[in-house]
């Protein structure tokens, strides 16, 4: 009856990062950082797990001497968030 929950997507963080990704081409790490009100260095250990298991990537470059991270869904991540969306549904029916 129950189907299970992505345990990686099952952070509020990481959700967060993810639900944010979804609705935008790419995001850099000064806005994620931004719109969840995380600390730089949570949130710097959580994108790192996104990218390991491939739901995200993550190109890091620099503008001038400032470094940049900007990160971007991947179709696995995508797929991923679908069916966390869809078994969590099936808590609230």
């Amino acid at each position: 009856m129950f189907k299970e929950l992505d345990p990686l997507l099952h952070s509020q963080l990481r959700l967060a990062v993810m639900s944010l990704l979804l609705s935008v081409e790419e995001a850099d790490f000064v806005f994620l950082k931004e719109q969840t009100k995380a600390t730089s260095g949570n949130l710097s250990v959580q994108i790192d797990k996104l990218n390991i298991a491939g739901y995200i990537e993550v190109q890091k470059t620099f503008r001038g001497k400032m470094p940049r991270t900007v990160c971007k869904i991947t179709p696995k991540g995508i797929n991923a968030f679908d069916t966390y969306v869809k078994n969590l549904k099936t808590y609230i029916k």
